[in-house]
């Protein structure tokens, strides 16, 4: 509990100065804690600590522990963020278990999140999540090159105009995830493609509200930060390496 809510501190330190440093005020930026392979007990320590937005990657996962710390917190709850990549089958596992959906990659899923949304009487706050790096491990909407390429570009709006139109959701903003490397400085310019690709949008759609930038994690969230991310999903350095 100590270490968690140290290294919270220190989280929470970073982002305030990467914000300042862009000229944003830090309570602009959201901490989404992912706990990915942590226990009930290390979710319920940081709760403790003052995490209000918890992240899970995967359903399988997420179904008993989501239950688990809202029974041991019968008050106050954290807000519960899929992050991870959502199979078809696990829709309305996703809709039942998550408060926010960052990981909207494709028009099926979004149908079908709108589908079950439309069943629980409930609208579903979601993001699409944006591949603009590049790297075919990565999921998301295909759009390396979108400014350069126009039917790139007008076959995503096309998509994000259906998706805007879908009862039961509401499409807050994007997500993406950049490659894994040393020097964050290098993936500088994946966060300042998603950043513009949200102001494009804005002026495609401008009756719509979009708020959410949803980029950078443990090893790049003040980068992200400095380039407009409103959500950050910071695992590793809150909870400490991954149990193997």
């Amino acid at each position: 509990m100590i270490e968690i809510a140290r290294n919270l501190e220190q989280v929470r330190e970073r982002m305030a100065g990467a914000a300042l440093r862009a000229g944003r005020d830090p309570a602009g930026v959201t901490l989404v804690a992912v706990t990915k392979t942590r226990s009930v007990e290390e979710v319920l320590d940081a709760f403790e600590a003052g995490v209000l937005h918890v992240g899970e990657n995967r359903v399988e996962e997420a179904a008993p522990k989501i239950p688990a710390v809202r029974t041991a917190l019968p008050a106050a709850q954290p807000s519960w963020h899929m992050v991870g990549h959502i199979q078809s089958r696990k829709a309305g596992d996703v809709v039942a278990l998550f408060d926010y959906v960052h990981s909207v990659d494709r028009l099926k899923i979004a149908r079908r999140l709108s589908r079950f949304a439309c069943e629980a009487e409930r609208i579903l706050p979601v993001l699409l999540e944006c591949n603009v790096s590049g790297e075919g491990a990565k999921f998301g909407f295909d759009l390396h090159g979108w400014e350069r390429d126009e039917p790139r570009r007008e076959t995503f709006y096309a998509a994000v105009e259906e998706m805007l139109a879908l009862p039961g959701l509401e499409v807050d903003g994007l997500m993406t995830m950049a490659p894994l490397v040393a020097d964050p400085e290098t993936v500088r310019p994946v966060f300042a493609t998603l950043r513009t690709l949200l102001d494009a949008l804005r002026e495609r759609f401008p009756t719509h509200n979009w708020r959410h930038l949803s980029m950078g994690m443990t090893d790049d969230f003040e980068v992200a930060i400095e380039e407009g991310a409103t959500m950050v999903r910071v695992g590793r350095a809150i909870f400490g390496p991954r149990p193997v």
